[in-house]
């Protein structure tokens, strides 16, 4: 870079993946179960439903608080 060259910006902004999750698995199992409960049996569907809602209550806090750990120009 020669002194008359302007200082070009960085090649790209910064990405921010989030981390491995065994939530999304657990979701999918629990929605199954409900649906499995559906067709058989309601001893099925109460569980199924309580670990669905808890697993996306629980998914969603996780987001936040990653969202929340981002620098401020990511909001």
């Amino acid at each position: 870079m020669t002194p008359l060259d302007p200082e070009s910006p960085p090649a790209g902004e910064e990405i921010h993946l989030p981390g491995g999750s065994i939530q999304p698995v657990l979701l999918a199992v629990a929605i199954t179960v409900t649906l499995l409960g559906v067709t058989t049996t309601i001893w099925l569907v109460i569980p199924g439903a309580i670990v669905t809602v808890a697993t996306i209550i629980r998914w969603i806090q996780f987001t936040r608080r990653d969202i929340d750990e981002l620098p401020l120009e990511h909001h």
